[in-house]
């Protein structure tokens, strides 16, 4: 198996970066407003997401000359190489600009378009995970794990926002709402995040997701011993489509993908 922890001090040294960067803006726009700009999709922007995004690429082309990178505000580089470097500085760019503290940078690293290793890193509250594919996730340096959750009627959920989900999801998305006994909302990664440290049981997002936002998540899911796929229960790649679904157990994976997969072929039926 290939020894992906190589490439760790290189993950960890841009998070660094990254969070010193954010920390210090945070704290010059403590008592005033961000200005952004609105991109084509909608989403919003700062100059900090774009200044965080080139440092991060000087430091991985530095360090990985020979990798592709991929980023939420500058695209793509050298996208077929074999090693490619997924980044989004800041994901979560709405609670930035209004001072919700919950906002993340993440990092990953592709192998053939897999994640193999993610950083997901919270500057505000100085907490970052890092997941390796075959290591056992950690927070802060410490093993992490997932909780164990078996029915849907006990689980807490989380969601990123309900307003992109895609109209062919909707009536799955409410229903796994409604069999679930918890929901919190607007975490961002934040949120998949604390699914690794089982605080949450299910996380589920529609239509407003992309490779930069989930590529980071995969490893530290699955190496607190989570699962975490498609809406149609495919494993998340640099290739794949805007659903995510992620649980803290296989049980209450399946449990969820059911509920959502039924009602999906119920509404493509009308």
């Amino acid at each position: 198996m290939e020894d992906y922890t190589k490439f760790i001090a290189v993950a960890e040294k841009a998070a660094d970066m990254s969070r010193l960067t954010l920390d210090q803006h945070r704290k010059n726009y403590l008592y005033g407003n961000f200005d952004f700009e609105t991109k084509a999709d909608a989403s919003p922007v700062t100059e900090i997401d774009q200044k965080v995004e080139r440092q991060l690429r000087e430091m991985i082309q530095q360090h990985c000359p020979d990798h592709g990178i991929l980023g939420e505000e500058y695209g793509a580089e050298a996208i077929q190489s074999e090693f490619v470097w997924v980044i989004d500085p800041i994901d979560g760019t709405r609670q930035f600009i209004t001072g919700v503290p919950v906002y993340g940078t993440l990092i990953a690293l592709c192998h053939h378009g897999v994640p193999v290793l993610g950083v997901i890193d919270i500057p505000s509250v100085a907490e970052r995970w890092i997941g390796v594919k075959g290591k056992q996730t950690t927070l802060n340096g410490r093993p992490v794990s997932t909780r164990v959750c078996k029915q849907l009627s006990e689980a807490l959920m989380s969601s990123s926002n309900t307003e992109p989900v895609l109209s062919e999801h909707r009536k799955g998305y409410e229903k796994l709402i409604e069999a679930t006994k918890f929901r919190v909302y607007g975490a961002a990664c934040y949120a998949y995040a604390c699914l690794a440290t089982g605080k949450i049981d299910v996380s589920v997002d529609s239509g407003g997701m992309r490779e930069v936002d989930y590529c980071a998540l995969v490893p530290v899911i699955e190496g607190a011993g989570g699962v975490i796929t498609d809406w149609d229960g495919k494993p998340l790649t640099i290739h794949s489509g805007t659903t995510v679904v992620a649980a803290g157990d296989a049980d209450l994976h399946a449990q969820a993908l059911a509920i959502l997969q039924y009602w999906h072929k119920v509404e493509n039926r009308k």
